[in-house]
């Protein structure tokens, strides 16, 4: 009696990864620019009201871990593939 109780994830195939490495490195690419966006939005708005808006920070902060997840995949530092395979990274 064989039981394979324990069942380890296959490797995916070399192409496949490379495959999803390009679309990462486009997500991350398109995640840059909307913080460069978010990033001039909540300089104006700290300048009308004098501080800093705590939503858009969290979200610049989530979409930091977001892009700091994308690295990770695209440059073989894990086999865990970002969002939308997973969740959004949380800002906390």
């Amino acid at each position: 009696m064989n039981d394979n109780s324990t069942k380890t994830k296959a490797p995916r195939s070399i192409w496949m990864r490379g495959l999803l490495m390009i679309l990462m490195a486009v997500a991350y690419q398109l995640a840059s620019t909307l913080l460069f966006f978010v990033a001039i939005i909540q300089f104006v708005l700290a300048l009308v009201s004098e501080k800093p808006n705590p939503r858009l920070s969290g979200f610049g902060r989530s979409l930091g871990r977001y892009q700091a997840q994308n690295a990770d995949f695209v440059s073989f530092a894990s086999e865990e593939l970002p969002f939308p395979f997973t969740d959004w990274p949380a800002s906390d």
